[in-house]
């Protein structure tokens, strides 16, 4: 085995279990965030027909909300479900497109890395601030935690595709989602 076949596979082997890893968590967050989020909304209609309102719902709801849709951003890059210029790449010759897209991807691990970190100062500055929500009295900074991991696993996940892009003959618009045309 020559040492290019050798750091392919490396690369290989570290791309999948990252992948793995992260698949689990953002599955098992997902799961768990929607399940509750349906459960709780719906006790808190019945609650608000038959006695009163659930005092906290909108607090918890809330926080859902945020960590769904930001641990739902590395699970879509992953995925390849973000949106991207389909059409044109899919007219483009195979290596083109791949050009395309390592460069692209590359570019939006920057955006998310620098998303994370300016998210992270805003984390930072809520825990300052210590303000508290109105109903449980948790520290507003809670609700934030999400987003600065949110933007860096998205960051990772750009990073898993160039990597995937570089060491594989195909074109691959997601770690996980080989292009239909290339």
């Amino acid at each position: 085995m020559d040492d290019q076949s050798t750091i392919k596979s490396f690369f290989m082997k570290v791309n999948r279990i990252i992948g793995k890893v992260i698949n689990a968590f953002e599955v098992f967050i997902l799961c768990i965030g929607v399940g509750l989020l349906a459960l709780l909304l719906m006790a808190n209609v019945i609650a608000r027909e038959f006695f009163t309102s659930i005092y906290f719902a909108e607090e918890v709801s809330e926080f859902l909300v945020i960590m769904v849709t930001f641990v739902g951003l590395s699970y879509g890059v992953r995925k390849a479900r973000h949106i991207r210029m389909g059409a044109f790449l899919d007219l483009m010759p195979a290596r083109l497109e791949k050009i395309f897209i390592i460069i692209i991807a590359a570019v939006s691990a920057v955006v998310m890395f620098i998303m994370a970190d300016a998210s992270y100062d805003y984390l930072m500055y809520a825990m300052h601030r210590g303000h508290k929500t109105p109903a449980l009295w948790l520290p507003t900074w809670t609700f934030y935690i999400i987003v600065p991991i949110g933007f860096f696993s998205a960051g990772v996940q750009y990073i898993r595709t160039v990597i995937k892009n570089l060491v594989e003959k195909d074109v691959w618009m997601s770690p996980e989602e080989q292009s239909e045309f290339g």
